[in-house]
């Protein structure tokens, strides 16, 4: 059978490209599908049609309720195509089956939801207090849509992702222009057909596909894109940066991580064992919210590490597409490569290999990108593997005396994504967490990435906010409008005139 191709989704239509890009299974290699290879050019074609669409303002000017009604109408449509959503997904990025279900694609419906219930709830106006000095006045506050939106999506998790950046652009009345990682862009574009039959007019969703260092620099400097929302690297965010800076542009980066897992000494320590292996393999560890520093107190440090090693080996890794595995393959063969070159430098550092650290063979693993869980002791913070972000599921377990050291450990890091923390008493866990310079901070738990609270970075992990009740905030210009009910015109402007004689 002949794999499908995918066009791109400019204003309404399909359009192709003179070039295409293979979409290969990490699991296997096979050949999944072929996808119009898009350039600055297509970049150009879809802001203009953005463009257009947002001084046509059909979209801005439907009322809330009317596009949280649209926007509910595409949920719909989604849940009837989740299991074709949930193979694209098993087949492009390598998540396991379950996951799919569950996160990847179950997530992002709800989380679609969420806002377009948040359409038909957010205060786009308000009015201020009654003013009585220097003149009797009325104010009024207005959220107000910036236009056209850039959202540039990574491959770990493409839909979920790209939902945090359209779905509270288009609730707020932008239009958009996403750019999906050149390896995972089918759910995308699948979205992009839902969004047609859900009807969305024409020109407010856009989905361009193309290497980022053209279609997505080229979004992120365009001159009618007003808001850029990336998810990525902290390096590509910097340029993400640079590149907007041209016409200052409202910019929300969710960027790296090196997540601190602290296991205080009162732990349930079977628990946290079992959630430490959670925190860091989901997803074969690339995720940026990952908990890959695990902080063990020297009094748990042995048993805990024993414990660690036996409950990974039950860890089973293979086939995605069977919905008892646990771990599926690593996107390709490039990250697997920076997977093993971390962990060669981890132990030229001097930290011990206690577990896991090369590629898988044998039966099953002929074919694909394979990298099991691997574990580090003996790992001092400053370390290369306990500073830099691996994106693999590479553990590293560092020992603290004292809690307060293990706070002073956890913040000695130029991320601030996640962190997680771990005690019987949620009195004394409250006390860290509150030391802890990060977006999220997990208390015996890790992943849960709720639609209702607020998800971002302290520090190079990137600024702004997506999900939680504000979240259109992010996606709209506040401006102030001043009625001055008194009238009096004439008092004013002799308050500017000197009168003749003076």
């Amino acid at each position: 059978m002949t794999p499908p191709h995918y066009q791109m989704y400019i204003d309404g239509a399909w359009v192709d490209s003179s070039t295409t890009v293979d979409v290969t299974n990490p699991a296997s290699d096979a050949l999944v599908a072929t996808v119009a290879h898009g350039n600055a050019d297509d970049a150009d074609r879809a802001v203009a049609a953005a463009l257009r669409a947002h001084r046509d303002g059909e979209w801005r000017n439907t009322p809330p309720e009317e596009r949280a009604k649209v926007m509910t109408r595409w949920v719909e449509i989604l849940n009837e195509r989740m299991d074709e959503y949930v193979d694209l997904h098993v087949a492009e990025n390598g998540v396991t089956r379950r996951q799919a279900m569950a996160f990847h694609v179950g997530y992002a419906i709800s989380h679609l939801q969420y806002f377009a219930d948040l359409a038909a709830t957010y205060e786009f106006s308000r009015s201020g207090p009654m003013l009585g000095y220097p003149t009797v006045a009325a104010g009024l506050v207005r959220r107000e849509p910036f236009g056209v939106v850039a959202g540039i999506v990574p491959w770990n998790f493409p839909m979920l992702l790209a939902v945090w950046k359209f779905g509270p652009a288009l609730a707020a009345g932008n239009t958009i222009v996403l750019k999906p990682d050149e390896k995972t862009p089918l759910t995308l574009l699948e979205m992009a057909r839902a969004a047609h039959d859900a009807g969305v007019p024409a020109g407010v969703f856009n989905v361009v596909t193309g290497p980022g260092e053209v279609v997505g620099a080229r979004l992120a400097a365009h001159p009618d894109v007003r808001k850029v929302a990336f998810t990525g690297s902290t390096a590509v965010g910097r340029t993400i940066t640079e590149l907007s800076a041209a016409n200052i542009k409202k910019v929300t980066l969710e960027l790296g991580g090196k997540g601190a897992n602290i296991i205080l000494p009162d732990a349930d320590m079977s628990q946290a064992v079992d959630a430490a292996l959670f925190a860091f393999c989901l997803y074969q560890g690339q995720a940026c919210e990952s908990g890959t520093r695990l902080l063990l107190p020297e009094s748990l440090h042995d048993e805990f590490v024993a414990r660690l090693v036996e409950r990974a080996a039950d860890i089973r890794v293979g086939d995605p597409d069977d919905f008892d595995t646990d771990m599926g393959p690593i996107i390709s063969a490039e990250q697997r490569q920076r997977i093993e070159h971390y962990v060669e430098l981890g132990k030229k550092e001097g930290a011990t290999l206690v577990y896991g650290g090369t590629r898988l063979t044998g039966e099953g693993f002929d074919a694909g990108n394979w990298f099991g869980p691997t574990i580090f002791t003996d790992v001092d913070n400053s370390m290369t593997i306990a500073q830099e972000e691996v994106f693999g599921p590479v553990l590293v377990v560092i020992k603290y005396r004292t809690v307060d050291e293990a706070i002073e450990i956890a913040n000695d890091s130029e991320y601030g994504l996640s962190a997680g923390v771990w005690s019987e008493d949620i009195d004394a866990a409250l006390d860290v967490a509150a030391q802890i310079e990060s977006g999220t901070v997990w208390i015996n738990d890790w992943h849960m990435v709720n639609a209702l609270y607020p998800f971002g970075g302290y520090k190079q992990s990137g600024n702004g906010r997506e999900l939680g009740p504000h979240a259109l905030d992010e996606y709209t210009e506040e401006k102030f409008i001043h009625v001055d009910l008194a009238r009096r015109i004439e008092s004013k402007v002799y308050d500017l005139v000197v009168p003749e004689g003076d």
